[in-house]
């Protein structure tokens, strides 16, 4: 991929000279090679950047895969993703390489490297955003991206793809309360993710429209698991005025209060009713099966692998930002409080 520099620009080779390395290695560094060190490579690029040598587009548009990064794979709420982008690399005639790296806050800076090996058609990443650095070693090699669930309000020429978690955490609590509860506790995920705090925002809001107070002694924010669902409900169901309604934020989270409850030697949903988040599979097949807001992952997961494919084709989407709507389902876990 030669580079032909601006008048009055150095050439690559002062260039290499002035980062102390060989030619061969920014030319190395420039065609995305694996064999450079992070070190080397990071340097090179400042400088590359620093001069102002834009590359001309990728080869990553002819490749045949498409990547798919998380932080964490061994979940059901993960296999709702893979399926939704695999549906759409079938139609294109792609294969989906699977990465596991760094938190849910951006992969691990080493994933950067394999990416520019491997050249991908684009890059789908499950994440809560992506380091600066990873995103303008991206954008400099012309591989497109999109985030799917990012925490915050990405910038305007992030693509990324969301869900209705206000509204979602709003139609779970009101469903609660129209069945007469009004001593309602929510199990949401981590406090620094935007998901988790619009659940409960949502849940807050409910609250509030139906004339309850908001209690933070019933709040409590977990890790979308099933452990982290046991322990908190544990401690509510612990309470001398125990709340006869969990909301949980993850269907997983769900399964861990279905469990407390049966430790506790508490019926659902006679004694206690509960409505989980996502609608997985396993929400189906849960004893009592689980009322639960249904997150449109496989669609999110779809519409994030067509933004990646349009980008890769020179197409700019009508929209960089979406949100898809939640719905409601219900099932046998819910129903009035108890009387008395």
């Amino acid at each position: 991929m030669a580079q032909t520099p601006a008048a009055g620009r150095v050439t690559l080779a002062e260039l290499a000279a002035e980062a102390e390395v060989s030619l061969s290695t920014i030319s190395k560094v420039l065609n995305g090679r694996a064999d450079v060190s992070r070190k080397t490579r990071t340097k090179v690029e400042a400088l590359l950047d620093g001069h102002g040598y834009q590359r001309r587009a990728s080869r990553s548009s002819k490749s045949g895969l498409l990547e798919l990064v998380f932080h964490e794979l061994e979940s059901a709420w993960a296999l709702e993703i893979i399926r939704g982008v695999e549906n759409v690399a079938r139609e294109h005639g792609l294969s989906v390489v699977l990465t596991e790296s760094g938190t849910r806050h951006s992969p691990g800076p080493e994933w950067v490297e394999g990416v520019i090996a491997r050249r991908p058609a684009g890059v789908v990443l499950v994440f809560a955003d992506l380091a600066h650095e990873s995103r303008r070693l991206l954008e400099s090699r012309g591989i497109p991206f999109a985030i799917i669930d990012p925490a915050g309000d990405p910038a305007p020429d992030v693509p990324s793809v969301g869900s209705a978690n206000w509204a979602g955490g709003m139609m779970a609590t009101r469903h609660l309360i129209d069945l007469g509860h009004q001593r309602i506790a929510a199990i949401t995920g981590p406090e620094d993710l935007m998901c988790s705090l619009a659940r409960i925002d949502g849940y807050r809001s409910a609250l509030n429209t139906a004339g309850l107070p908001f209690d933070p002694a019933l709040v409590r924010y977990g890790n979308f698991h099933v452990d982290g669902g046991r322990d908190h409900a544990l401690e509510l169901l612990a309470q001398p005025d125990r709340p006869t309604a969990v909301f949980a934020g993850s269907d997983l989270q769900a399964l861990g209060v279905l469990d407390a409850a049966r430790q506790l030697g508490i019926s659902v949903p006679d004694e206690l009713s509960l409505v989980g988040y996502d609608d997985l599979q396993v929400a189906r097949w849960s004893s009592p099966a689980l009322t639960t807001v249904h997150q449109p992952l496989i669609e999110m997961a779809e519409e994030a692998a067509r933004m990646v494919l349009m980008l890769r084709d020179g197409e700019q989407p009508k929209n960089t930002r979406l949100d898809l709507s939640t719905s409601l389902v219900i099932r046998q876990s819910t129903a009035a409080p108890p009387a008395g």
